[in-house]
C-alpha cells in the first residue's frame, strides 16, 4: 500500500450513524442488507447496500451504531442507491463484522 498524508486521511469523512431500518436485498448480485442509518441532523438520514448476511438478519440492526465513510460519491448497487460506506472487517471465511463505537455516541461524530 503506497503511503498517504495526515491530510488525506482528513479527507475521509467517517461517521457514526443509527440503523433505522434494514431490509434484505435478493436482488443484489452478492446477498446484501439494504440499510437507512441516520447521521444525525448535520448530514441527516443516508442509505448503504452492505453484503453482511453471514453475521446479520435485518430485524437485529434496528437501532445498532456504525462507523461509515459519508464523503463518497453515491454509488448505484442495481436497483439501490447507496449513499455511504459502512465500514467493517472480514472474517476468514469472508464474513464482514460491522464496526461500531463499544459505548453510545452522538450519531453524526466523526472518528478521530
Amino acid at each position: 500500500m503506497a503511503e498517504i498524508s495526515f491530510n488525506d486521511f482528513l479527507n475521509v469523512d467517517i461517521r457514526v450513524g443509527e440503523i433505522l431500518r434494514a431490509e434484505p436485498y435478493p436482488e443484489a448480485r452478492n446477498p446484501a442488507i439494504k440499510l437507512w442509518i441516520s447521521f444525525g441532523p448535520e448530514i441527516g438520514e443516508k442509505k448503504s447496500s452492505a453484503q453482511i448476511t453471514k453475521y446479520y438478519k435485518p430485524e437485529m440492526l434496528i437501532g445498532k451504531q456504525v462507523m461509515a465513510v459519508v464523503n463518497f460519491p453515491p454509488r448505484q448497487i442495481g436497483k439501490f442507491i447507496s449513499e455511504v460506506l459502512v465500514l467493517g472487517l472480514g472474517d476468514t471465511d469472508g464474513g464482514i463484522i460491522l464496526i461500531g463505537p463499544d459505548e453510545r455516541v452522538d450519531n453524526g461524530e466523526r472518528m478521530h
